[in-house]
């Protein structure tokens, strides 16, 4: 389990979160959910350890995907998995494997990660988090750059990893992988906590962070009517 309570955070003076209390449980898919600025990455942050005045978890069992995670160097997509494994201290081949295998790369493990597309490349950085083999996963935006059916595998798989006994976040700005994917919806707006709830229940609240219209429709309207 990861949690926090009554945390506030400030970034340069600026007040980011206010009075948070959050619990991932193991076996638990957490979305994330908020607008640009709610202070959805902080949040992951923190819950990760990274900011100043809060807890410093254990890297061999918290792994944390940051938005728009990139890797530089020409390593090979195996390589990058490989990375993984650096809180352990060991060269472990199984789990790279199998981090690989889950995220659809075998086929690709040979190839330099500056020459594959920004989706193989955001999967790959997945498989760098799967390989640590941690308790719980940290990951925000892990479908962005992906196309539509492969963030529906990506979901899927960290759906299938939470029902194993881990304990996933996950920030989402797509409120339809949400509602499928995740046990629980945990909205921000303004730093605050608007509405903790399955996923069904926090969604009116969400639309509303969103500025969506919201009417007897089950889900929020996208897109604006056809004229």
């Amino acid at each position: 389990m990861i949690a926090l309570e009554a945390a506030s955070v400030s970034l340069g003076g600026r007040a980011v979160l206010h009075d948070i209390h959050v619990c991932a449980a193991p076996g638990a898919l957490v979305a994330l959910c908020g607008p640009n600025g709610a202070g959805k990455s902080t949040l992951l942050r923190a819950l990760a350890g990274l900011l100043p005045g809060l807890p410093a978890r254990d890297p061999r069992c918290v792994a944390y995907l940051p938005q728009g995670a990139r890797c530089a160097w020409g390593l090979t997509v195996a390589e990058v998995a490989a990375l993984g494994r650096i809180p352990h201290r060991d060269s472990a081949a199984a789990p790279v494997t199998r981090a690989l295998q889950a995220c659809g790369l075998i086929g690709l493990q040979a190839a330099r990660i500056d020459r594959i597309s920004g989706g193989q490349a955001r999967r790959a950085m997945l498989a760098r988090a799967f390989a640590t083999e941690p308790e719980v996963f940290l990951l925000d935006e892990p479908t962005s750059d992906l196309d539509p059916a492969a963030a529906h595998e990506v979901m899927a798989l960290l759906q299938a990893t939470a029902r194993t006994g881990r304990a996933v976040v996950v920030v989402l700005h797509a409120l339809d992988l949400a509602l499928r994917y995740a046990d629980r919806m945990l909205v921000l707006d303004h730093g605050r906590v608007i509405a903790d709830a399955p996923p069904a229940e926090a969604l009116p609240a969400a639309a509303s962070a969103f500025g969506l219209p919201w009417g007897p429709d089950p889900t929020p309207r996208l897109l604006p009517p056809v004229a």
